[in-house]
């Protein structure tokens, strides 16, 4: 099968980009899957050089797509984040930024058959279990990826395409905190351990010497804070349900400081051993319900924003996510805006 090519889609999601596949034209076994996305990817080396992967987190990841296998959604996306200098290959999480493009690749694929204008794609988050509202703009009935949404971290403006996220809150740790406390105290630093969407551990940047300013390049080179925050991440993986994560790329770590820019807090997040050059989605997304959290680090912080509406600021700018509140102050849902764009389609070919 590979000595012929893959059929790939290779698109950006959000401020990621990746290879998007149809899991009919990909190994049934996870292990021999894995094995075949390291080789395309070029995984492992620093630099991808033998593959199509970007020598980044954020652009060695994979989308595998197939017809939904559940009565309310149109087709079932699996995320794989592919490591880069490491041979491994993790499911352990969803990607919110991905997510934008499984809409208009279900289209492209033939998945999901396009309506004209709009088109509504019900995503069945495998990671997670959760399902996901993408409305994806398809006049004609082809997909636009042209428009004025403009969001950080990607240059220009394209077509906008709304993310709506019901029932995420304990996505992968079975409950919103699931220590049960809004703080938790690990090595004397105060921590809020929250999933709403992404399990992320919620830090102040002060409380480990730094402002939550600091480039991604000046926190990169920290090896002590690093080393520091790699431990707390350890200890937090077992508190949130998750187990032994050594090998995990959850729990998501967060430093979090005062807003600078109108927004509702500032951040600095880890993925969880480099640094986010923004923010995930679904980890805006919690960190923004972290706010709400009476005494909490981020709540502490945080600058009351107007209604739900929540700018998360991030090294390369802000994120916008929006809380649909209940009467009782409860989140029911959670909604962002990301663009996405078609870079190619054709076949891949592993070394």
């Amino acid at each position: 099968m590979s000595e012929d090519g893959i059929p790939c889609l290779w698109m950006r999601g959000g401020s990621s980009k990746g290879a998007y596949f149809l899991a009919s034209d990909l190994p049934a076994n996870p292990k021999e899957r894995d094995e075949l996305l390291l080789r395309i990817m070029g995984s492992p080396d620093p630099r991808q050089i033998d593959g199509i992967g970007g020598a980044d987190p954020l652009t060695s990841k994979v989308a595998v797509l197939s017809p939904s296998s559940r009565d309310d959604a149109n087709v079932d996306y699996l995320f794989l984040q592919v490591f880069v200098d490491q041979a491994l290959v993790s499911d352990a999480q969803g990607c919110g930024n991905i997510l934008a493009g499984v809409g208009p690749a279900a289209i492209e694929r033939g998945l999901v058959a396009a309506t004209d204008d709009e088109t509504e794609v019900r995503i069945h988050m495998r990671n997670t279990g959760e399902v996901a509202l993408a409305r994806v703009q398809t006049p004609g009935g082809r997909v636009n990826y042209k428009g004025t949404a403009e969001i950080a971290g990607v240059p220009g403006r394209h077509a906008a395409v709304p993310l709506l996220f019901m029932n995420i809150a304990g996505s992968m740790c079975g409950a919103l905190l699931p220590t049960g406390n809004a703080v938790d105290l690990i090595d004397g630093i105060e921590a809020t351990l929250i999933d709403n969407g992404m399990p992320c551990v919620v830090m102040r940047a002060s409380d480990f010497g730094i402002s939550g300013k600091e480039s991604r390049e000046e926190l990169e080179a920290d090896t002590a804070l690093k080393a520091k925050i790699e431990a707390i991440r350890l200890k937090a993986g077992p508190m949130m349900r998750l187990g032994d994560v050594t090998k995990a790329s959850v729990p998501k770590m967060t430093l979090v400081s005062a807003p600078e820019h109108g927004g509702a807090i500032a951040t600095r997040s880890w993925i969880p051993h480099r640094v986010h050059a923004s923010i995930g989605v679904l980890a805006a997304v919690t960190v923004a319900t972290a706010t709400r959290l009476d005494k909490s680090p981020a709540a502490e912080l945080a600058q009351s924003p107007s209604g739900g509406r929540y700018l998360v600021e991030h090294p390369t700018g802000s994120m916008e996510v929006f809380l649909d509140l209940a009467e009782d102050g409860s989140i029911r849902g959670a909604g962002t805006v990301r663009t996405a764009r078609k870079l190619f389609e054709g076949k891949v070919f592993p070394r």
